[in-house]
């Protein structure tokens, strides 16, 4: 069946956004800062078990993925900070209690919170999604003294209710669906939904653990999205997400590529960086919502 979600609309022949201040493209940088249940079977692995079989604690994949926490996150940061970008975090409720000297830092930057379930888990392993989605924003507003408007869930995984009950509890932009170069609005039962453009082709998931791509791909396959957007842009505006995790791209080994996307990004005119909020109003100025 068709998208139950929204209705189907061809990105050529919409009428066309603009952004602010005339810019042509608006790039949006995510870091997906996770929190992993050592006493769980890990939510990704970069090297199989001993003799195949799964193994707790899982050491070597649990230590892998806290590298980032303790290394991964602060390179990249230092890049957003050395060129003056704001990111948004998404983030687990659950580092806000076991990491928070990384929230503190963020919101230093003026980094956008954007909830990210509790723990690195799918919403569709829990017993119940809401009390997952409640807490989650609870602890993030009471560590930061904000709700979070944003959502992506685990995984980017969702439930048939899941929509509804974000709208419901107040979150007014979710992250989930990476199926445009723009915004659009979903279809809930009540209140108001966007679908704001999140990625899988700017994702270093797929990019390094999946296709095993050598370091250099983030920088190469950026360079030609966004060449390819900032030409389509004299149709209306788009959006460009570049979604990283501090345990991947923040090894030594890809940080400098990471650098290199900004770097050439910055070079042309006509780009704004935003925060999925920022991107949030300025769709919903932009329609009338």
């Amino acid at each position: 069946m068709s998208n139950p979600r929204a209705e189907y609309s061809p990105i050529v022949g919409r009428p066309p956004l603009r952004l602010p201040g005339g810019a042509k493209v608006a790039v949006w940088p995510v870091i997906n800062v996770e929190e992993w249940d050592i006493n769980a079977p890990m939510a990704r692995t970069v090297i199989p078990a001993p003799q195949g079989v799964t193994v707790l604690p899982d050491i070597a994949n649990f230590s892998w993925f806290d590298y980032g926490l303790r290394v991964g996150f602060w390179r990249m940061k230092g890049v957003l900070d050395r060129h003056g970008i704001r990111a948004t975090l998404s983030l687990n409720a659950s580092v806000c209690n076991s990491y928070p000297v990384i929230v503190e830092e963020s919101l230093k930057s003026g980094w956008e919170m954007l909830g990210h379930g509790f723990i690195q888990r799918a919403l569709n392993l829990e017993e119940d999604e809401r009390d997952v989605i409640r807490r989650s924003i609870r602890t993030i507003k009471e560590t930061t003294g904000r709700a979070p408007r944003g959502w992506m869930g685990p995984g980017l995984a969702e439930t048939f209710d899941t929509p509804d009950i974000l709208a419901e509890e107040g979150i007014e932009y979710v992250c989930d669906w990476v199926n445009d170069d723009q915004p659009y609005p979903m279809k809930v039962k009540s209140g108001s939904l966007v679908a704001i453009p999140y990625t899988v082709e700017l994702n270093d998931i797929p990019m390094y653990l999946v296709q095993n791509h050598p370091s250099p791909e983030i920088f190469q396959r950026s360079k030609d999205y966004f060449d390819t957007l900032y030409e389509e842009s004299e149709e209306g505006a788009r959006i460009m997400c570049v979604s990283t995790h501090p345990y991947i791209t923040g090894a030594a080994h890809r940080i400098r590529y990471y650098n290199q996307v900004f770097e050439y990004i910055k070079r042309h005119e006509g780009v704004i960086f935003m925060t999925g909020s920022e991107i949030l109003d300025w769709y919903k100025g932009e329609t009338g919502m």
